[in-house]
C-alpha cells in the first residue's frame, strides 16, 4: 500500500532516495509523483509546475503517464 506524502519538504528529500519516478496527469491541473524507493512506495499529489521543477535535472528515471 503506498504512503501519502503531505509535505514539499518530505517529498523532496525522497525524490533523491528514489528508484523510478512516475508522473500521473490528473484533472485540471493536478499531477500524482509516485516515488519507488527501496522501502515503499510514496505518492505526492502537486501542480503541474511544481511536479516539472522538483524532477527537473534528475538522474533518476521519469516515467510520464
Amino acid at each position: 500500500m503506498p504512503l501519502q506524502i503531505r509535505s514539499k519538504e518530505e517529498a523532496a528529500t525522497l525524490i533523491e532516495k528514489a528508484t523510478e519516478i512516475r508522473v500521473v496527469k490528473g484533472k485540471g491541473d493536478s499531477v500524482k509523483l509516485k516515488l519507488r524507493t527501496p522501502k515503499a512506495l510514496y505518492t505526492f499529489v502537486t501542480t503541474a509546475d511544481e511536479a516539472t521543477a522538483m524532477t527537473k535535472g534528475l538522474k533518476t528515471p521519469i516515467i510520464d503517464f
